[in-house]
Formats: structure tokens, C-alpha cells, sequence
């Protein structure tokens, strides 16, 4: 059965931008310097600002530090690039977006959420929420749901697209329905699933009605 909605609430790394690659080179360097194990590390960092990961891993270490090593971060991420591409089909899904009442919600800064973007050839959508603009990181739903209020919508009315644990987490929290993208979501029960944006179609609805969703790998989920 098709998904309907009245707006979409996007993530951006993994859901729409596959910044794997630039994600990975850096956490590696910052594991290996902390005397952790960076496969461990990357299993957890998706998702989360990086001061916040900083924190779950090492919750002993001072919040000055993760801050500071935070701001080292985005300021490579920002300017490295090399990898960073749109997931599959996400050029046609925003193109389909246009006149249709969405958000990015992400948890990178306003700069990295640009750069990224532009490196993916995908348009900004004209609200953004980024790392700048709440209190908490993912999981806590508060970016969501500053999303859905500057649509001017309830959150029963959105629907989250995410890739990450933390991020459906986030999703369910703020009480909206969520769309898995690619590997990492299918294994944390989002509401439905795709392996990419290549996976759905969107159909925009006469007058007020909204839009329908129609997936190509649905699980279970309440309309």
C-alpha cells in the first residue's frame, strides 16, 4: 500500500549524500589517536554530531575536548570531498520534491551540510535544520520536530527518511513515520524500507492532499 504524507523530513549523510568515504578517513584518524579499535568506532558514529559520539565512547573525557575535536572534524570534512556522491537515485527523488513541502534535517553544521550537497549536485531544500539550530543530537527528536513546525505541520503528518539507528530513533521519537535507506536502516525496524531512492516514486496529490509515496519494498506500516 502507497504511503501518504503532507511533508518529508530528510537526513542527509546515507539517506540522500553518500559521504561514507570522507566519514570513514576521519574517524579512523581520531579512533586510532584515542587507542580505539576503528571498526568499533565506525559501527557507532553514523548519524549523532561527533561531539556526541565523542562522548558515548569515552564518557570520562572532558566536553572541552570533544568540542574542540568536534570543530577539527568539520573543518576537514567540510573541505575534503573526495567520495562524496549522491546515494542512487536521490537526484531524481529531490527533482520530484520541487512545489512538495520538505525538509533536511541533519546532523552536520550548516557549512558541511552545503558543501555536501553541492559535492552531490542535489538542491537545498528551503528549510534546514542543521547542528547549529537545537539543543541535542540525534536521537533526541527536537530536529525533527523544529522540521515539521516550520512546514507548519503535525508531526503525524511527516514522514522521516533515515539511515541511521539513532536517526529512526529520532524519528519514532518525534512521533512520525519512518523510511529506512540503504543497508544500515534495515536492521533497526524502520516503519518501511528502501535499498536506495531508486526504490520509490513520489506522486504529488490534487489541491492540499499531500503526497503519496509509493515503495518498492514496504514493510509493515499504519497509513
Amino acid at each position: 500500500m502507497p504511503l501518504t504524507a503532507r511533508a518529508l523530513l530528510l537526513d542527509m549523510d546515507g539517506t540522500l549524500v553518500n559521504s561514507d568515504a570522507v566519514v570513514e578517513r576521519y574517524w579512523r584518524i581520531w579512533a586510532t589517536e584515542q587507542g580505539l579499535d576503528p571498526a568499533d568506532v565506525l559501527q557507532v558514529v553514523h548519524g549523532r554530531q561527533a561531539h556526541a559520539t565523542m562522548a558515548a565512547l569515552l564518557p570520562d573525557r572532558p566536553t572541552e575536548r570533544n568540542l574542540a575535536d568536534n570543530r577539527w572534524m568539520l573543518e576537514r570534512e567540510t573541505t575534503d570531498l573526495d567520495g562524496v556522491v549522491p546515494i542512487t537515485g536521490a537526484p531524481a527523488f529531490m527533482a520530484a520534491l520541487a512545489g512538495v513541502p520538505h525538509a533536511l534535517v541533519t546532523s552536520a553544521d550548516d557549512g558541511l551540510a552545503r558543501a555536501r550537497m553541492g559535492a552531490a549536485g542535489l538542491p537545498l531544500p528551503t528549510v534546514l535544520v542543521t547542528a547549529e539550530r537545537v539543543g541535542a543530537s540525534k536521537p533526541d527528536p527536537e530536529g525533527f520536530l523544529k522540521g515539521a513546525a516550520e512546514l507548519g505541520f503535525a508531526p503525524r503528518d511527516c514522514v522521516v527518511f533515515e539511515d541511521s539507528e539513532v536517526g529512526i530513533a529520532a524519528g519514532r521519537a518525534a512521533g512520525m513515520r519512518v523510511v529506512g535507506v540503504g543497508p544500515r536502516a534495515a536492521a533497526h525496524a524502520p516503519d518501511a524500507h528502501v535499498r536506495d531512492l531508486a526504490q520509490l516514486r513520489v506522486e504529488a496529490l490534487p489541491g492540499d492532499e499531500g503526497l503519496r509515496l509509493h515503495l518498492a519494498d514496504v514493510a509493515d506500516i499504519a497509513d
